[in-house]
């Protein structure tokens, strides 16, 4: 493929429910995913019903971008009906497509539903091109989300093996799954023996107890319920540094991974990745090598663990940092008014700052910096020193122009410097 034939890659944010939505698009995602109440794996997210569903899908439409709906639990034959009526109010609600996992239920969608087009979801885990081409030419699969085991290597080769018009779509950021049902990356992720190829070590016959960070020698029982038992790495992918690698390789969409993540790490995660394929495709590869460090330093304000490339070139390698969650920046408010430079904006606040603090806002044309000079509460006109309770209004001037849907953060004042 040339590159005047390569498409622009897609930036695919998620959102658990509208806030994250609007953070998505507002931000820069060229598309969104989310679930309906039931038949996603996030039975724990705000998801969508159906009058909110056709909400998003016309904010995404309004925007120019696109809006997949989550489909991919491992349905029963007792649910089969449901799911596809379910795929009816979908394609009813203007979804662009279905992302799906079950074989049977690609089929029930496929049959029943047949204008909604469907993306196989990585829990199918799609490994090679002879499945990807069968699920193509079966149930007419537009999409293959890449199964998370795939190296470069391999997407590089299945790409050459594909028909243009089937696309590929891969995880770059946030957490990584290590199990779902049978399909289990743990023997790989612990000893390098893949029980997706006949190898594996029985790490789940090994003894375990769950403890949390803050709570040492407490130890916690294990659960699960009717949708399954869930684990998850102790590291986040990130792979903002080898989007030129992704490109090349033939990956179209690039998903964000967060779906039980708030509207502000939403907006965190997706500004950067924008700013990031922004510079690579108009500014080329050059100027994004040369951009990547500041880049990766305003991914590390938003919540993160430490991070590694999962399995894209070769087995997952610990990363240097702390062990569990950090960020060096806070979400300290919303700003709910447009104002000019000087001029008060109304500001409710999220969490405590100061008179004299130094703040940023993350507008869609990416993080500025400002001293907060003074702030009134908005109901009074009363001038304040400090700002402390959550959902207060507030007025603040900023010396640069602000709008509804930007976001405040302040220095994260617990963050330890490694």
């Amino acid at each position: 493929m040339t590159l005047k034939q390569r498409k622009r890659m897609e930036l695919l944010a998620p959102a658990g429910g509208m806030e994250q939505l609007k953070a998505a698009l507002r931000f820069g995602a060229d598309a969104v995913y989310g679930g309906m109440k039931q038949y996603g794996l996030r039975a724990f997210a705000g998801n969508f019903d159906e009058a909110a569903l056709a909400e998003a899908a016309e904010r995404c439409h309004q925007q120019g971008a696109k809006f997949y709906v989550t489909m991919n639990i491992l349905p029963t034959d007792q649910e089969l009906d449901g799911f596809a009526e379910a795929g009816k109010t979908a394609l009813r609600c203007g979804a662009d497509a279905a992302i799906v996992s079950d074989l049977g239920a690609c089929l029930t969608l496929h049959e029943r539903v047949p204008e909604l087009p469907i993306h196989i979801s990585t829990q199918a885990n799609v490994m090679n091109a002879p499945t990807a081409l069968h699920l193509h030419r079966a149930v007419g699969a537009e999409r293959i989300v890449l199964s998370r085991e795939l190296s470069m290597e391999d997407i590089r080769g299945m790409r050459a093996l594909l028909p243009s018009e089937l696309e590929l779509e891969a995880f770059v950021h946030g957490a990584m799954c290590v199990a779902y049902s049978g399909r289990c990356l743990l023997s790989n992720a612990l000893v390098g023996r893949s029980g997706n190829r006949g190898a594996c070590a029985q790490p789940c016959r090994w003894q375990y107890h769950l403890m949390e960070e803050k709570r040492p020698g407490e130890y916690l029982p294990v659960c699960e319920d009717d949708r399954g038992t869930y684990l998850y790495s102790a590291y986040d992918l990130c792979m903002l540094p080898h989007l030129p690698e992704l490109r090349d390789a033939g990956v179209i969409s690039l998903k964000i991974e967060g779906r039980m993540k708030t509207a502000y790490y939403v907006a965190s995660v997706v500004s950067v990745y924008r700013r990031a394929l922004d510079l690579l495709e108009l500014e080329g590869e050059e100027a994004f090598r040369r951009a990547v460090p500041d880049l990766m330093r305003e991914l590390n304000k938003a919540s993160h663990r430490k991070s590694n490339t999962g399995f894209y070139f070769g087995a997952p390698q610990p990363a240097a940092g702390a062990e569990g969650f950090s960020q060096t920046m806070e979400y300290v408010g919303d700003v709910l008014e447009a104002a000019v430079p000087d001029e008060p904006a109304l500001i409710r606040l999220k969490n405590r700052f100061y008179v004299g603090d130094e703040l940023e806002a993350l507008t869609p044309t990416g993080s500025h910096p400002f001293t907060v000079g003074s702030m009134v509460l908005a109901e009074t006109g009363e001038s304040i020193q400090t700002a402390s309770v959550a959902g207060t209004l507030l007025r603040l001037r900023f010396p640069f122009p602000v709008a509804p849907g930007d976001l405040l953060r302040g220095p994260n004042r617990n963050h330890q410097q490694g």
